[in-house]
């Protein structure tokens, strides 16, 4: 007999996972087992001196949980935060899959995605210069299905065999477990310049994509080409794109740095605070077709993961939106013990012949029996999917389904043959019907051999801003390689990208300048570069250098103008406490000079105070100077207009004098542009 449909929502994912959280507060305290515990400081011991005794239970179970309480982390991907949230349909589509959850607009499905900094450790920091993870977990009425993606649409390398060895090369060196999470050394420029189809992933790399201003302002891509199929058995082709609403925006390389010193998990508590206050991250999914009969149709190779579908050769249909709108309840539990698979598909979805995809339908399921402790990790809360499941499995660590019954093999008659398989009509998975036939060989395809031209096309896409920051970039990541024959190779190398681009790193890493000519690629495209995207200021964060004696009435006139912009602001003194104004109103102070600073913030406007506090303005003076050389707007009203006057900065591109018209609105206007790159730097 056909199961009932299984209807799933956001709130059934929810209410799944409540009947697995338990409420601590007002409970005694008990063992695993539910005993009472009566003492929870002392071990049992003979005598008051005397030696703990084994028959302590309390003790040895207590311990032995502790002992316990780490698992593996991740390889690779080791560092995350994730949300809750739903996905939901703009468009219907049903002429290109027969995914249930792509079928009908207005559908919500629940998600759990996962954000994480790909080479460094658990304990690393946020604003490294790394390639990000972008996973998410459908929850479908289908199964789970997983779109394991990140903020670049290419990779390093074009066949997962070589997996092993780029991970191996970015990491720390083993002579000496340095540097962390950092890919400027020998070993990581020594495999690129001697696997040169990493040439397109390096120059992602090297640019401002590597260090997002926020996971809520960055892009996601599938990086494999993947295979739609619709109910007639009709296949196509498509790539996934998740595009922040926010915009794509970045932090500087200065910056960066400096965050990871002030607040090594930025990125994580951005996204932990947005959520709370409301601010929830969206993002839409766009998906890129080509028909079949097309496949061949580019002067690319499609299914080559090193390589994109210019959107102006086949444009980006926005089909729905992704919600984060919850944070985990429990860390561990949630965001560490979730398992990303590509292989979770549901009907429709469809995977190619692209050799790096391939090795990871492998790999993932590979390392979760390890972190994870055997088979049964899907049955993990996180994990488990919303509809039912039923299979033969049974046994193995951690099993937590109690099976029914004596049979667990199929075919059987002992229980009428179930459970049984599904026929297609019945929702069924069944492979796409692609004919494959050759040769058993180790190869790789004529049509994979060009590692440059997609090269020149991102660099030819850059603003003259982002190119100069990938010279700096390359720059600085070459110039810590210690031997001077590799720095040599990678100049040789990206010399075939652009010949001005490894003209100026030879310059600056003491390098031989190249003679060879680069790329002739004139194409460009446009999507590319960060210049084009969307520019807003909302949810920005602002900090406001305040003192007492500040003119209260305008100042909260102003302060209120930013909240109804969808700007955050944190008050900013010498001292905790409030402030309070020449009108008696007051403000209170959210962080010292001390406890915050310059770098974590997106803006700066500062109001002053009476002129009293000499130590407010010699910290203000280097707050905000450290913000205007990252280029970042910088208002004034009051006391602070003189401010600009004294530090010759009045007039510069992004900085906002409150005396020349109405403040509140122009600072917006200067926030939403994030940055403001053609201002003049003070001395």
């Amino acid at each position: 007999m056909q199961e009932k449909e299984n209807k799933v929502t956001e709130k059934s994912k929810q209410e799944q996972l409540e009947q697995y959280k338990v409420d601590d507060s007002n409970k005694k305290l008990t063992t695993n087992q539910g005993l009472k515990v009566s003492n929870d400081e002392l071990s049992l011991k003979a005598g008051e001196r005397g030696p703990t005794l084994m028959e302590d239970f309390h003790f040895r179970e207590k311990m032995t949980h502790f002992d316990h309480e780490r698992i593996p982390e991740r390889v690779v991907h080791a560092r995350g935060s994730a949300a809750h949230g739903y996905f939901e349909l703009y468009e219907s589509m049903k002429d290109y899959t027969k995914a249930k959850f792509l079928q009908t607009p207005g559908t919500k499905t629940p998600v759990f995605t996962r954000f994480s900094t790909v080479v460094g450790s658990r304990g690393s920091a946020d604003t490294v210069r790394d390639v990000r993870g972008f996973a998410t977990k459908f929850y479908t009425e289908e199964g789970n299905y997983d779109l394991v993606a990140n903020n670049m649409p290419v990779f390093f390398i074009q066949d997962a065999v070589k997996f092993p060895d780029i991970v191996h090369a970015i990491k720390p060196e083993p002579h000496n477990e340095i540097p962390q999470a950092s890919g400027a050394h020998d070993t990581f420029w020594d495999f690129v310049a001697n696997n040169q189809e990493s040439a397109h992933q390096v120059m992602w790399l090297m640019s401002d994509r590597a260090v997002p201003r926020s996971y809520r302002m960055m892009q996601g891509f599938g990086i494999h080409t993947f295979r739609f199929v619709n109910e007639k058995g009709k296949g196509h082709f498509v790539k996934f794109h998740w595009v922040p609403k926010l915009g794509v925006h970045s932090l500087v390389w200065d910056e960066a740095q400096k965050i990871a010193g002030k607040n090594p998990d930025y990125n994580r508590q951005d996204l932990f605070d947005a959520i709370e206050q409301g601010n929830y991250p969206e993002y839409e999914l766009g998906v890129q077709i080509i028909d079949e009969k097309d496949e061949f149709a580019f002067d690319f190779d499609i299914l080559d993961p090193t390589k994109i579908w210019p959107e102006e050769d086949v444009p980006l249909q926005i089909i729905g939106k992704l919600v984060l709108n919850r944070n985990p309840d429990y860390f561990f539990a949630e965001t560490e013990q979730v398992a990303f698979h590509p292989g979770n598909v549901v009907p429709g979805i469809d995977f190619t012949n692209d050799p790096l995809l391939q090795g990871r339908l492998f790999s993932y399921i590979d390392t979760q029996l390890l972190r994870l402790g055997g088979p049964n990790f899907h049955e993990i809360p996180i994990n488990r999917p919303v509809c039912p499941f039923h299979n033969n499995q049974r046994d193995g660590f951690h099993r937590q389904t109690i099976n029914k019954g004596k049979v667990s093999y199929h075919n059987n008659s002992l229980s009428g043959n179930h459970p049984k398989p599904a026929t297609e009509a019945e929702g069924g998975y069944t492979h796409y019907e692609e004919k494959v036939e050759g040769r058993k060989i180790r190869a790789r395809s004529a049509s994979f051999a060009d590692h440059f031209s997609q090269s020149k096309l991102f660099w030819n896409s850059m603003s003259p801003t982002e190119k100069q920051h990938i010279i700096d970039a390359f720059s600085f990541e070459v110039g810590k390689v210690k031997s001077m024959n590799v720095r040599q190779q990678v100049v040789e190398m990206f010399a075939n990208v652009d010949i001005s681009l490894a003209t100026a790193v030879a310059n600056n890493i003491g390098a031989t300048p190249p003679t060879k000519t680069g790329s002739d690629v004139t194409k460009s495209s446009p999507a590319l570069s960060q210049e084009n995207t969307i520019k807003t200021a909302a949810t920005r964060k602002v900090a406001v250098l305040i003192d007492q004696g500040y003119s209260g009435t305008a100042v909260k006139n102003n302060l209120h103008e930013l909240q109804a912009a969808g700007v955050q602001y944190e008050t900013v003194s010498s001292r905790q406490g409030m402030v309070k104004g020449e009108d008696g109103t007051e403000l209170m102070v959210d962080h010292t000079f001390t406890t915050t600073s310059p770098v974590v913030y997106d803006a700066v406007y500062i109001v002053g105070g009476s002129g009293e506090n000499p130590a407010f303005h010699k910290d203000a003076t280097y707050f905000v100077k450290e913000a205007f050389k990252h280029y970042k707007p910088i208002g004034a009203t009051e006391q602070g207009i003189q401010w600009l006057e004294d530090n010759k900065i009045n007039g510069e591109p992004g900085v906002v004098n409150g005396a020349s018209g109405p403040f509140a609105n122009q600072f917006i206007q200067a926030i939403a542009m994030h940055r403001h790159w053609n201002r003049k730097m003070m001395d």
